[in-house]
């Protein structure tokens, strides 16, 4: 409870103007922010780009956050839309590239597990890959996956249900495995 006073605290102070205030709110949303907007972009270059440009979104729409609303949700939130925004623009198409991380020291059989899930995930819809990238990466709560996304908490559990099952399905395909 504590936590959550802080945090309250720390959202008024932001709300009032201080930039002190708005860093500590963000600091710890970054990362988690910048891992969504690679699995949404696939470039760590864009993905950048966009948790910065939704860093100033969210500081020039934090009186829109709403009473007792939770900050992770609703700055994730702004970052998938920023995501969707550039992927919009004729340049994104253009210059975007299938990055795939560098495997430094990665035992082979790892690689291949990695890369097979990222072909898997990109297989399927966008719907379902956010909710599984939310819950299963960012380690998200279903009922924060439901504030970001705008769904139902029942719609969530139900879509993260449904894309766990296909991406399993999918998984089983590719090792073989009917």
């Amino acid at each position: 409870m504590a936590v959550r006073s802080a945090s309250r605290t720390l959202i008024e102070a932001a709300k009032a103007g201080d930039d002190a205030a708005f860093d500590a709110l963000l600091e710890p949303l970054v990362d988690p922010a910048r891992r969504l907007a690679c699995i949404l972009l696939r470039d760590p270059r864009e993905a950048e780009d966009a948790v910065q440009e939704a860093s100033f979104k969210a500081w020039r729409k934090l009186s829109q956050l709403r009473e007792g609303a939770e900050i992770r949700p609703w700055f994730l939130g702004i970052v998938r839309n920023q995501c969707h925004s550039m992927r919009r623009t004729g340049w994104w198409s253009v210059i975007r590239t299938d990055v795939e991380p560098a495997a430094a020291d990665v035992p082979d059989d790892k690689i291949v597990e990695s890369l097979e899930l990222r072909r898997a995930l990109r297989g399927m819809t966008e719907e379902k890959r956010l909710v599984l990238v939310l819950h299963y990466w960012l380690d998200l709560p279903v009922g924060e996956i439901a504030v970001m996304t705008g769904m139902s908490v029942h719609a969530a559990e139900s879509r993260l249900v449904r894309a766990t099952n296909e991406l399993k399905r999918r998984m089983e395909v590719r090792r073989g495995r009917p």
